[in-house]
Protein backbone atom coordinates (compact mmCIF):
# COMPACT_ATOMS: atom_id res chain seq x y z
CA UNK A 1 0.00 0.00 0.00
CA UNK A 2 1.55 3.28 -1.13
CA UNK A 3 1.82 6.19 1.29
CA UNK A 4 0.27 9.55 0.36
CA UNK A 5 2.93 11.51 2.22
CA UNK A 6 6.36 10.93 3.73
CA UNK A 7 8.13 12.78 6.56
CA UNK A 8 11.37 12.51 8.43
CA UNK A 9 9.51 12.62 11.74
CA UNK A 10 5.86 12.04 12.59
CA UNK A 11 4.65 12.89 16.10
CA UNK A 12 1.48 11.30 17.47
CA UNK A 13 0.13 13.55 20.22
CA UNK A 14 -0.19 17.33 20.36
CA UNK A 15 0.48 17.90 24.04
CA UNK A 16 3.51 19.64 25.52
CA UNK A 17 5.88 16.69 24.97
CA UNK A 18 4.83 16.05 21.36
CA UNK A 19 4.92 19.71 20.42
CA UNK A 20 8.38 20.17 21.93
CA UNK A 21 9.82 17.26 19.90
CA UNK A 22 8.14 18.43 16.69
CA UNK A 23 9.49 21.96 17.06
CA UNK A 24 13.05 20.87 17.85
CA UNK A 25 13.15 18.51 14.87
CA UNK A 26 11.68 21.16 12.56
CA UNK A 27 14.22 23.73 13.73
CA UNK A 28 16.93 21.19 12.89
CA UNK A 29 15.74 21.18 9.26
CA UNK A 30 13.73 17.97 9.27
CA UNK A 31 10.34 17.51 7.61
CA UNK A 32 7.91 17.06 10.49
CA UNK A 33 4.22 16.31 10.91
CA UNK A 34 2.08 16.00 13.99
CA UNK A 35 -1.44 14.88 14.80
CA UNK A 36 -3.75 15.24 17.79
CA UNK A 37 -7.08 13.45 18.15
CA UNK A 38 -8.47 16.09 20.54
CA UNK A 39 -7.66 19.78 20.93
CA UNK A 40 -4.01 20.75 20.60
CA UNK A 41 -2.38 21.59 23.92
CA UNK A 42 -2.57 18.36 25.88
CA UNK A 43 -3.92 17.33 29.24
CA UNK A 44 -2.04 19.67 31.57
CA UNK A 45 -2.92 23.01 29.91
CA UNK A 46 -6.45 22.01 28.84
CA UNK A 47 -7.81 19.25 31.10
CA UNK A 48 -5.42 18.97 34.03
CA UNK A 49 -2.96 20.95 36.13
CA UNK A 50 -3.50 24.46 34.76
CA UNK A 51 -7.31 24.68 34.74
CA UNK A 52 -7.38 22.81 38.04
CA UNK A 53 -5.15 25.41 39.70
CA UNK A 54 -7.13 28.25 38.14
CA UNK A 55 -10.27 26.90 39.84
CA UNK A 56 -8.30 26.25 43.01
CA UNK A 57 -7.40 29.94 43.33
CA UNK A 58 -10.88 30.96 44.44
CA UNK A 59 -11.09 28.18 47.01
CA UNK A 60 -7.72 29.30 48.40
CA UNK A 61 -9.14 32.77 49.01
CA UNK A 62 -12.16 31.30 50.81
CA UNK A 63 -10.00 28.99 52.93
CA UNK A 64 -7.70 31.84 53.94
CA UNK A 65 -10.64 34.06 54.81
CA UNK A 66 -12.29 31.35 56.94
CA UNK A 67 -9.13 30.90 58.97
CA UNK A 68 -8.89 34.65 59.54
CA UNK A 69 -12.58 35.18 60.22
CA UNK A 70 -12.85 37.21 63.42
CA UNK A 71 -9.24 38.33 63.21
CA UNK A 72 -9.74 41.31 60.95
CA UNK A 73 -11.99 39.54 58.44
CA UNK A 74 -15.68 40.23 59.15
CA UNK A 75 -17.45 38.86 56.09
CA UNK A 76 -16.62 35.66 54.26
CA UNK A 77 -16.47 35.61 50.44
CA UNK A 78 -18.86 33.40 48.49
CA UNK A 79 -17.75 31.12 45.69
CA UNK A 80 -19.61 31.48 42.38
CA UNK A 81 -18.86 28.37 40.35
CA UNK A 82 -19.94 29.89 37.05
CA UNK A 83 -17.56 32.82 37.49
CA UNK A 84 -14.76 30.47 38.56
CA UNK A 85 -15.27 28.62 35.26
CA UNK A 86 -15.15 31.87 33.28
CA UNK A 87 -11.82 32.71 34.88
CA UNK A 88 -10.50 29.23 34.11
CA UNK A 89 -11.45 29.58 30.43
CA UNK A 90 -9.21 32.63 30.09
CA UNK A 91 -6.34 30.15 30.43
CA UNK A 92 -7.68 27.23 28.37
CA UNK A 93 -9.56 28.85 25.48
CA UNK A 94 -6.57 30.39 23.61
CA UNK A 95 -4.36 27.28 23.81
CA UNK A 96 -5.52 25.05 20.89
CA UNK A 97 -5.26 27.78 18.25
CA UNK A 98 -2.02 29.20 19.66
CA UNK A 99 -0.50 25.70 19.72
CA UNK A 100 -1.40 24.96 16.10
CA UNK A 101 -0.25 28.37 14.93
CA UNK A 102 3.16 28.02 16.61
CA UNK A 103 3.65 24.62 14.96
CA UNK A 104 2.65 25.85 11.51
CA UNK A 105 5.01 28.84 11.80
CA UNK A 106 7.90 26.35 11.86
CA UNK A 107 6.67 24.59 8.72
CA UNK A 108 5.29 21.59 10.59
CA UNK A 109 2.38 19.83 8.87
CA UNK A 110 -0.48 19.80 11.34
CA UNK A 111 -3.13 17.06 11.23
CA UNK A 112 -6.19 16.42 13.37
CA UNK A 113 -7.37 12.92 14.15
CA UNK A 114 -6.37 9.60 15.66
CA UNK A 115 -3.44 7.81 14.03
CA UNK A 116 -2.90 4.06 14.00
CA UNK A 117 -0.02 2.00 12.65
CA UNK A 118 -0.26 -0.06 9.47
CA UNK A 119 3.33 -1.28 9.59
CA UNK A 120 6.67 -0.49 11.19
CA UNK A 121 7.05 2.59 8.99
CA UNK A 122 3.50 3.68 8.08
CA UNK A 123 0.39 4.93 9.80
CA UNK A 124 -3.15 5.58 8.73
CA UNK A 125 -4.80 8.90 9.57
CA UNK A 126 -8.31 9.36 8.26
CA UNK A 127 -8.12 8.64 4.52
CA UNK A 128 -4.36 9.16 4.39
CA UNK A 129 -1.51 6.69 4.59
CA UNK A 130 1.65 8.35 5.88
CA UNK A 131 5.22 7.08 5.98
CA UNK A 132 7.97 8.38 8.25
CA UNK A 133 11.55 7.55 9.12
CA UNK A 134 10.92 8.16 12.81
CA UNK A 135 7.73 8.12 14.85
CA UNK A 136 7.28 9.72 18.25
CA UNK A 137 4.42 8.55 20.46
CA UNK A 138 3.32 11.22 22.94
CA UNK A 139 -0.34 10.40 23.48
CA UNK A 140 -0.32 10.75 27.28
CA UNK A 141 -2.76 9.09 29.63
CA UNK A 142 -6.52 8.53 29.73
CA UNK A 143 -8.94 7.56 32.52
CA UNK A 144 -8.81 3.86 33.37
CA UNK A 145 -11.93 2.00 32.28
CA UNK A 146 -13.74 0.57 35.29
CA UNK A 147 -15.13 -2.95 34.74
CA UNK A 148 -18.51 -2.22 36.25
CA UNK A 149 -22.07 -2.30 35.01
CA UNK A 150 -23.09 1.17 33.88
CA UNK A 151 -19.50 2.38 33.43
CA UNK A 152 -20.58 4.49 30.43
CA UNK A 153 -22.53 6.71 32.84
CA UNK A 154 -19.36 7.76 34.67
CA UNK A 155 -17.94 11.22 34.03
CA UNK A 156 -14.23 12.04 33.82
CA UNK A 157 -11.91 14.64 35.31
CA UNK A 158 -12.29 16.68 32.12
CA UNK A 159 -16.04 16.75 32.64
CA UNK A 160 -15.56 18.07 36.18
CA UNK A 161 -13.30 20.87 35.01
CA UNK A 162 -15.97 21.93 32.50
CA UNK A 163 -19.01 21.75 34.79
CA UNK A 164 -21.15 24.81 34.07
CA UNK A 165 -23.09 24.30 37.28
CA UNK A 166 -22.02 22.46 40.41
CA UNK A 167 -24.51 19.67 41.22
CA UNK A 168 -25.88 19.19 44.72
CA UNK A 169 -24.15 15.84 45.39
CA UNK A 170 -21.02 14.53 43.66
CA UNK A 171 -19.43 11.10 44.05
CA UNK A 172 -15.79 10.43 43.16
CA UNK A 173 -14.85 6.81 42.57
CA UNK A 174 -11.19 6.74 43.53
CA UNK A 175 -9.16 8.67 46.09
CA UNK A 176 -6.00 9.50 44.19
CA UNK A 177 -4.67 12.97 43.32
CA UNK A 178 -7.60 13.84 41.08
CA UNK A 179 -10.39 12.59 43.31
CA UNK A 180 -9.01 14.28 46.42
CA UNK A 181 -8.28 17.62 44.74
CA UNK A 182 -11.68 17.83 43.06
CA UNK A 183 -13.46 16.69 46.23
CA UNK A 184 -11.88 19.61 48.10
CA UNK A 185 -12.89 22.11 45.42
CA UNK A 186 -16.48 20.88 45.21
CA UNK A 187 -16.94 20.73 48.99
CA UNK A 188 -15.68 24.28 49.45
CA UNK A 189 -17.96 25.45 46.65
CA UNK A 190 -20.93 24.13 48.63
CA UNK A 191 -21.61 20.68 47.20
CA UNK A 192 -22.15 17.47 49.11
CA UNK A 193 -19.19 15.21 48.31
CA UNK A 194 -18.52 11.49 48.75
CA UNK A 195 -15.26 9.73 47.89
CA UNK A 196 -15.44 5.96 47.44
CA UNK A 197 -12.02 4.30 47.65
CA UNK A 198 -11.06 0.64 47.45
CA UNK A 199 -8.22 0.83 50.00
CA UNK A 200 -8.08 1.75 53.69
CA UNK A 201 -6.82 5.27 52.92
CA UNK A 202 -6.50 7.48 49.82
CA UNK A 203 -3.32 8.71 48.12
CA UNK A 204 -1.23 5.56 48.05
CA UNK A 205 2.42 6.55 47.72
CA UNK A 206 2.18 9.45 50.16
CA UNK A 207 3.14 9.26 53.80
CA UNK A 208 0.31 7.41 55.59
CA UNK A 209 0.51 9.51 58.77
CA UNK A 210 0.15 12.76 56.84
CA UNK A 211 -2.57 11.26 54.64
CA UNK A 212 -4.54 10.36 57.78
CA UNK A 213 -4.18 13.97 58.90
CA UNK A 214 -5.52 15.16 55.54
CA UNK A 215 -8.46 12.73 55.68
CA UNK A 216 -9.47 13.98 59.14
CA UNK A 217 -9.41 17.58 57.97
CA UNK A 218 -11.22 16.69 54.72
CA UNK A 219 -14.05 15.22 56.78
CA UNK A 220 -14.26 18.48 58.73
CA UNK A 221 -14.89 20.45 55.53
CA UNK A 222 -17.74 18.09 54.65
CA UNK A 223 -16.22 15.30 52.54
CA UNK A 224 -17.55 11.82 53.30
CA UNK A 225 -15.23 8.86 52.73
CA UNK A 226 -16.18 5.24 52.08
CA UNK A 227 -12.98 3.22 52.43
CA UNK A 228 -12.39 -0.44 51.55
CA UNK A 229 -15.40 -0.11 49.28
CA UNK A 230 -15.57 -1.48 45.74
CA UNK A 231 -18.03 0.07 43.28
CA UNK A 232 -19.66 -2.61 41.13
CA UNK A 233 -22.64 -0.97 39.44
CA UNK A 234 -24.01 2.42 38.41
CA UNK A 235 -27.67 2.84 37.53
CA UNK A 236 -29.52 5.88 36.26
CA UNK A 237 -32.67 6.65 38.22
CA UNK A 238 -35.40 9.20 37.58
CA UNK A 239 -33.51 12.17 38.99
CA UNK A 240 -30.28 10.74 40.39
CA UNK A 241 -27.75 8.00 39.85
CA UNK A 242 -27.51 5.01 42.17
CA UNK A 243 -23.96 3.96 42.98
CA UNK A 244 -23.79 0.36 44.21
CA UNK A 245 -20.70 -0.69 46.14
CA UNK A 246 -19.51 -3.65 48.18
CA UNK A 247 -18.35 -3.00 51.73
CA UNK A 248 -17.70 -5.66 54.38
CA UNK A 249 -19.37 -8.32 52.20
CA UNK A 250 -22.53 -6.24 51.94
CA UNK A 251 -23.88 -4.50 48.83
CA UNK A 252 -24.94 -0.94 49.60
CA UNK A 253 -25.79 2.07 47.49
CA UNK A 254 -25.87 5.86 47.60
CA UNK A 255 -27.61 8.37 45.35
CA UNK A 256 -25.86 11.25 43.60
CA UNK A 257 -26.45 13.84 40.90
CA UNK A 258 -23.20 13.00 39.13
CA UNK A 259 -20.51 10.33 39.47
CA UNK A 260 -16.89 10.71 38.42
CA UNK A 261 -14.33 8.06 37.58
CA UNK A 262 -11.20 9.21 39.42
CA UNK A 263 -9.76 5.73 39.88
CA UNK A 264 -6.58 6.48 37.96
CA UNK A 265 -5.17 6.96 34.48
CA UNK A 266 -3.51 4.57 32.04
CA UNK A 267 -1.42 5.04 28.87
CA UNK A 268 -3.55 6.10 25.87
CA UNK A 269 -2.26 3.48 23.44
CA UNK A 270 -5.20 1.20 22.66
CA UNK A 271 -6.06 2.92 19.36
CA UNK A 272 -2.53 2.86 17.95
CA UNK A 273 -2.43 -0.77 16.69
CA UNK A 274 1.08 -1.09 18.11
CA UNK A 275 1.34 -4.78 17.24
CA UNK A 276 1.24 -3.92 13.53
CA UNK A 277 4.32 -1.74 14.04
CA UNK A 278 6.05 -4.37 16.22
CA UNK A 279 6.19 -1.84 19.07
CA UNK A 280 6.63 -3.43 22.48
CA UNK A 281 4.49 -2.13 25.34
CA UNK A 282 2.91 -3.10 28.64
CA UNK A 283 0.11 -1.82 30.88
CA UNK A 284 2.64 0.77 32.13
CA UNK A 285 3.04 2.24 28.64
CA UNK A 286 5.39 2.18 25.66
CA UNK A 287 8.51 0.15 26.43
CA UNK A 288 11.53 2.46 26.11
CA UNK A 289 15.26 2.19 26.72
CA UNK A 290 17.59 4.82 28.16
CA UNK A 291 17.32 6.78 24.89
CA UNK A 292 13.49 6.72 25.10
CA UNK A 293 13.53 4.50 22.02
CA UNK A 294 11.34 1.45 21.70
CA UNK A 295 13.44 -1.65 22.22
CA UNK A 296 11.63 -3.66 19.53
CA UNK A 297 11.04 -1.04 16.81
CA UNK A 298 14.02 1.32 16.72
CA UNK A 299 12.15 3.77 14.47
CA UNK A 300 9.78 4.58 17.31
CA UNK A 301 10.47 6.86 20.28
CA UNK A 302 8.11 7.85 23.07
CA UNK A 303 8.03 10.60 25.66
CA UNK A 304 5.76 12.10 28.28
CA UNK A 305 3.21 10.19 30.32
CA UNK A 306 2.72 7.43 27.73
CA UNK A 307 6.10 5.77 28.41
CA UNK A 308 6.86 3.12 31.03
CA UNK A 309 9.70 5.37 32.23
CA UNK A 310 9.51 7.43 35.41
CA UNK A 311 6.51 9.20 36.88
CA UNK A 312 3.57 10.72 34.96
CA UNK A 313 4.39 14.29 35.89
CA UNK A 314 4.32 17.38 33.69
CA UNK A 315 7.71 18.51 35.01
CA UNK A 316 9.30 15.51 33.25
CA UNK A 317 7.84 16.12 29.77
CA UNK A 318 10.39 18.84 28.93
CA UNK A 319 13.51 16.79 29.76
CA UNK A 320 12.06 13.72 28.03
CA UNK A 321 11.12 15.68 24.90
CA UNK A 322 14.63 17.15 24.77
CA UNK A 323 16.12 13.66 25.03
CA UNK A 324 13.98 12.30 22.21
CA UNK A 325 14.56 15.19 19.83
CA UNK A 326 18.33 15.15 20.49
CA UNK A 327 18.51 11.42 19.73
CA UNK A 328 16.46 11.75 16.53
CA UNK A 329 18.56 14.67 15.30
CA UNK A 330 22.05 13.50 16.32
CA UNK A 331 21.67 9.76 16.84
CA UNK A 332 21.36 8.05 20.19
CA UNK A 333 23.78 10.04 22.34
CA UNK A 334 21.47 11.48 25.00
CA UNK A 335 20.36 9.21 27.82
CA UNK A 336 17.27 10.08 29.81
CA UNK A 337 17.94 11.04 33.40
CA UNK A 338 15.29 10.78 36.08
CA UNK A 339 16.11 13.24 38.86
CA UNK A 340 14.56 13.41 42.30
CA UNK A 341 10.95 14.35 41.57
CA UNK A 342 8.67 16.04 44.12
CA UNK A 343 4.93 15.37 44.12
CA UNK A 344 2.12 17.59 45.34
CA UNK A 345 -1.57 17.01 45.99
CA UNK A 346 -3.26 20.39 45.63
CA UNK A 347 -5.83 19.87 48.31
CA UNK A 348 -6.05 22.59 50.97
CA UNK A 349 -3.81 22.08 52.81
CA UNK A 350 -1.29 20.85 50.25
CA UNK A 351 0.28 17.44 50.75
CA UNK A 352 3.80 17.24 49.31
CA UNK A 353 6.50 14.59 49.13
CA UNK A 354 10.00 14.06 47.74
CA UNK A 355 12.58 11.30 48.10
CA UNK A 356 12.12 8.12 50.09
CA UNK A 357 9.14 7.16 52.19
CA UNK A 358 9.72 6.18 55.82
CA UNK A 359 9.32 2.51 54.92
CA UNK A 360 11.76 2.78 51.98
CA UNK A 361 14.34 4.70 54.03
CA UNK A 362 14.32 2.12 56.83
CA UNK A 363 14.84 -0.67 54.31
CA UNK A 364 17.74 1.12 52.63
CA UNK A 365 19.62 2.50 55.64
CA UNK A 366 20.57 0.87 58.93
CA UNK A 367 19.57 3.84 61.07
CA UNK A 368 17.12 6.54 60.04
CA UNK A 369 16.23 9.67 61.97
CA UNK A 370 12.54 10.47 61.60
CA UNK A 371 11.60 14.08 62.42
CA UNK A 372 7.82 13.93 62.58
CA UNK A 373 5.99 16.77 64.32
CA UNK A 374 3.05 19.11 64.08
CA UNK A 375 4.02 22.72 63.44
CA UNK A 376 0.66 24.42 63.96
CA UNK A 377 2.14 26.43 66.83
CA UNK A 378 4.94 27.84 64.67
CA UNK A 379 4.67 31.49 63.66
CA UNK A 380 3.80 30.94 60.00
CA UNK A 381 0.85 28.70 60.83
CA UNK A 382 -0.36 30.86 63.71
CA UNK A 383 -0.13 34.01 61.60
CA UNK A 384 -2.88 32.72 59.30
CA UNK A 385 -4.59 30.42 61.82
CA UNK A 386 -3.74 27.36 59.71
CA UNK A 387 -5.34 24.33 61.36
CA UNK A 388 -2.99 21.82 59.71
CA UNK A 389 0.80 22.04 59.43
CA UNK A 390 3.00 18.98 59.94
CA UNK A 391 6.09 17.34 58.51
CA UNK A 392 8.11 14.16 58.41
CA UNK A 393 11.77 14.50 57.42
CA UNK A 394 13.93 11.39 56.95
CA UNK A 395 17.67 11.56 57.60
CA UNK A 396 20.38 8.94 57.18
CA UNK A 397 21.75 8.93 60.73
CA UNK A 398 25.27 7.89 59.69
CA UNK A 399 25.85 10.56 57.01
CA UNK A 400 23.23 13.12 58.16
CA UNK A 401 22.04 13.28 54.52
CA UNK A 402 18.40 14.21 53.94
CA UNK A 403 16.79 11.29 52.09
CA UNK A 404 13.07 12.05 52.24
CA UNK A 405 10.68 14.88 53.06
CA UNK A 406 6.92 14.91 53.52
CA UNK A 407 4.91 18.02 54.40
CA UNK A 408 1.26 18.86 54.87
CA UNK A 409 0.23 22.46 55.27
CA UNK A 410 -0.10 25.84 53.54
CA UNK A 411 2.28 26.23 50.59
CA UNK A 412 3.74 22.75 51.13
CA UNK A 413 3.87 22.50 47.32
CA UNK A 414 6.42 25.32 47.34
CA UNK A 415 8.39 24.35 50.45
CA UNK A 416 8.95 20.82 49.14
CA UNK A 417 11.08 22.25 46.31
CA UNK A 418 13.78 23.20 48.82
CA UNK A 419 13.95 19.61 50.00
CA UNK A 420 13.99 18.43 46.38
CA UNK A 421 17.07 20.59 45.84
CA UNK A 422 18.69 19.30 49.04
CA UNK A 423 18.17 15.64 48.11
CA UNK A 424 19.26 16.18 44.49
CA UNK A 425 22.52 17.78 45.69
CA UNK A 426 22.97 15.15 48.47
CA UNK A 427 23.00 17.86 51.11
CA UNK A 428 23.35 17.06 54.80
CA UNK A 429 21.49 18.61 57.69
CA UNK A 430 24.51 20.85 58.37
CA UNK A 431 24.61 21.94 54.72
CA UNK A 432 20.98 23.06 54.90
CA UNK A 433 21.37 24.75 58.25
CA UNK A 434 24.26 26.79 56.86
CA UNK A 435 21.85 28.44 54.40
CA UNK A 436 20.22 31.69 55.52
CA UNK A 437 16.55 31.87 54.56
CA UNK A 438 14.37 34.97 54.76
CA UNK A 439 12.38 35.36 57.96
CA UNK A 440 9.52 34.97 58.52
CA UNK A 441 8.89 32.83 55.45
CA UNK A 442 7.72 29.27 54.85
CA UNK A 443 11.19 28.49 53.52
CA UNK A 444 12.66 29.57 56.85
CA UNK A 445 10.76 26.69 58.48
CA UNK A 446 12.86 24.16 56.59
CA UNK A 447 15.76 24.43 59.02
CA UNK A 448 13.45 24.04 62.00
CA UNK A 449 12.24 20.78 60.49
CA UNK A 450 15.79 19.43 60.58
Amino acid sequence: MMANKKFDVFVIGGGSAGQAVAKSCAEAGMSVAITERRDYGGTCPLRGCDPKKALLASTEVLEFAKHMNGNGIVKLPKLLWRDMQKFKKTFTKPIPKASKDSLKELGITVFSGAASFLSETTITLGDEIIEADKFVIATGLKPVELPIEGAALLKTSGDFLNLKKLPEHLVFVGGGYIGMEFAHMAARAGAKVTVIHSHERPLQGFDPDLVDTLVTYSEKIGIKFLFNAKVNKLKKGKNKFKVYYEHEDTIKHIKANIVFNTAGRVPAIDQLDLDKAKVSFSEKGIDVNEYLQNSKNNSVYACGDVTDHGLPLTSMTGPEANTVSANIIKGNKSKVHTPVIPSVVYTLPNLASVGLSEEEAKKRYKNVLVNHESAVDWFNARRINAPIYAYKILINERTKAIVGAHIIGPHAGETINLFSLAIRKEMTVDDMKAIVFTYPSWGYDVNRML
